[in-house]
């Protein structure tokens, strides 16, 4: 069976009617528009990760790792809940998660200055140097679709996945401040 993962991959069939028409009507999807869209979100997903995995699983980390070292880089000084809110994950995998990439000196915790109890993070330089790159793999990735679909498609992009974030936090971080009907 071939890896689905191989370049040289067969393509899925294709099911029911053929693909979306450029500039169909949105009210109007079809069972099928709306199941092409999950495949490609999957697709995108799986192939936007898949250059950051292998870097990660050359150091013994994943796609957990990758998330805490993005948003501790996003947000420099982030407190262990503000991550915590972001991630949606429990405390002991973040727990688990953090104390690896600290033992490993991606991230140092430094105890908050108006509540001890608080721990802010910020990547030391190796952090940094993963971060970015991860994180290049990725920009180029989108810089070359968004270059490819132009102007107009990026902000349907835009539009698509603020629709699709159900969170008014995180459609916040994105100026948007009430869900669009």
């Amino acid at each position: 069976m071939a890896d689905i993962n191989s370049p040289n991959r067969p393509a899925l069939p294709a099911t029911g009617p053929s693909p979306a028409k450029p500039g169909a009507n949105p009210l109007f999807l079809r069972e099928e528009e709306l199941r092409q869209g999950i495949e490609m979100l999957f697709f995108g997903y799986r192939d936007f990760i898949s250059e950051p995995d292998r870097i990660l699983a050359d150091r013994g980390l994943g796609r957990a790792h990758h998330r805490v070292i993005y948003f501790v880089g996003r947000y420099p000084g982030s407190t262990v809940s503000s991550l915590l809110s972001i991630l949606q994950i429990t405390k002991q995998s973040l727990s688990r998660v953090l104390s690896q990439l600290v033992e490993e000196g991606y991230i140092v915790q430094r105890q908050g200055t108006s509540d001890r109890r608080q721990r802010l993070l910020t990547l030391t330089d190796k952090g940094r140097a993963l971060e970015e790159q991860l994180t290049e793999t990725q920009r180029q990735r989108l810089a070359r679709a968004y270059r490819q679909a132009g102007a107009e498609a990026v902000e349907g992009f835009r539009k698509v996945m603020l629709g699709i974030m159900s969170d008014e936090e995180d459609r916040s971080r994105f100026g948007v401040t009430k869900r669009r009907p």
